[in-house]
């Protein structure tokens, strides 16, 4: 494989952020009144996001994978994670095509200064035969394993994807999920780990994806700790969207069932994010569904859902969109392009009430933008990486949404 060339540069961006006209909201789904919600625990103590005034402000955007480097005709599908000590770690399919079942590797470039500059594109896992898609990455902060990585991930048939795999979970024409786990910050990664069983029903289930995006870790309620990873399930046409769960690190999972749909169309590629009492809310892709993204809200870890229903305020031309919790849940930032048609014009859209209304929308991207993962990196600054220029390079840049309560333009730093 190749080498990645790394990117130096650094100057200040300014992005602004403008309050969007009123439009009637649906709040997201009322708690059932029955049955009760368990009281709130307190999560142990997890690492706080330190304001790192001295971090650098990245260009607009800066390259991270570029289609035709390092080995690789083309990255799609990418993945974000802070780690606990400031470094960036992104994933990415790098594929030989822009089909999605082909060759795919699943790549990595890290980044020590807030995305201002990557090392080389590394291979985390590469394996004959197979198409690996879906990269969602999560970090452990809770617990005896903080500081460990997890990555999760699908392994197709070459040449089978999700229109040929078939339902059940032995056989050949399968779509699997693996698990890796790293104890280093990404350095070395574990063998990877079938966990298929655990995460999907054997019928009449095809295909099953995680994310993609990025999953979390609970800090709230009644289970600090758990990793919660976003998953949607097949046959094509007839997708529908649940968590699947870990309360030990990454070593054993399971699932829990999959959200009501509302007749309108259907829920596909999903985020999830906690809020501050620890339920955790949904927003999906939809597909037939209006040009809106569904959402839905679980008060028990994941385990079940609450109907999906259109958020009038975020827009879909039918793309994956990114979901962020800053401060605890307080603000929430949604990614995806501002379009009902079109994959173009890249907004981060902000909540300050769990997501029952989306009323600021801060440009990331104009032009050709398709899917993005949010990720914090301060108390008050979001990076954003995602797909441009029709899919042929993944790029990152930052932004400042939260001061105050209230989304601000990034400052020169």
């Amino acid at each position: 494989m190749g080498t990645a060339i790394t990117i130096g540069l650094a100057v200040s961006l300014v992005i602004g952020c403008a309050a969007q006209s009123p439009a009637p909201q649906n709040a997201p789904p009322a708690k059932p009144t029955a049955p009760a919600k368990p009281a709130a625990l307190e999560a142990p103590a997890a690492p706080a996001t330190p304001a790192a005034p001295d971090e650098p402000s990245v260009a607009a955007p800066v390259d991270v994978f570029v289609g035709g480097e390092a080995g690789h005709a083309v990255y799609r599908i990418p993945s974000i994670v802070r780690l606990a000590g400031g470094k960036l770690l992104a994933f990415a399919e790098g594929r030989g095509s822009q089909d999605d079942n082909g060759s795919n590797d699943i790549v990595c470039r890290e980044s020590k200064d807030g995305g201002a500059t990557w090392g080389p594109v590394r291979i985390v896992l590469d394996l004959p035969g197979r198409s690996l898609n879906n990269p969602c990455v999560v970090q452990c902060n809770i617990g005896p394993h903080a500081g460990r990585i997890v990555l999760m991930l699908q392994s197709y048939p070459t040449g089978c994807g999700e229109a040929c795999v078939q339902p059940g979970n032995d056989g050949d024409r399968i779509c699997r999920t693996l698990v890796l786990r790293s104890e280093d910050n990404g350095t070395t990664w574990s063998r990877p780990r079938d966990v298929t069983s655990s995460v999907k029903r054997p019928a009449p289930v095809t295909s099953v994806a995680t994310g993609p995006g990025a999953g979390i870790e609970l800090r709230y309620g009644t289970h600090p700790g758990r990793l919660v990873m976003p998953f949607n399930q097949g046959p094509p046409n007839d997708w529908r969207v649940y968590a699947a769960w870990s309360d030990d690190a990454g070593v054993t999972w399971d699932m829990g069932a999959t959200a009501p749909e509302d007749g309108a169309g259907h829920a596909n590629e999903v985020q999830m994010a906690e809020r501050p009492d620890g339920s955790i809310l949904l927003v999906a892709r939809q597909f037939g569904g209006g040009a809106r993204r569904k959402s839905a809200v679980s008060y028990d870890g994941g385990a079940t859902w609450s109907k999906l229903a259109a958020v009038p305020g975020l827009v879909d031309p039918s793309c994956m969109g990114g979901l962020l919790g800053m401060g605890g849940g307080n603000v929430l930032v949604c990614t995806g392009p501002e379009s009902p048609t079109k994959r173009i014009n890249g907004k981060a859209w902000i909540s300050h009430d769990g997501g029952a209304t989306w009323p600021q929308a801060c440009v990331v991207h104009d032009g050709s933008f398709a899917y993005s993962v949010p990720v914090e990196l301060s108390a008050h600054r979001v990076g954003v990486l995602f797909e441009r220029d029709s899919c042929t390079r993944i790029s990152f840049m930052t932004m400042d949404v939260t001061k105050l309560g209230t989304a601000q333009p990034a400052a020169p730093q």
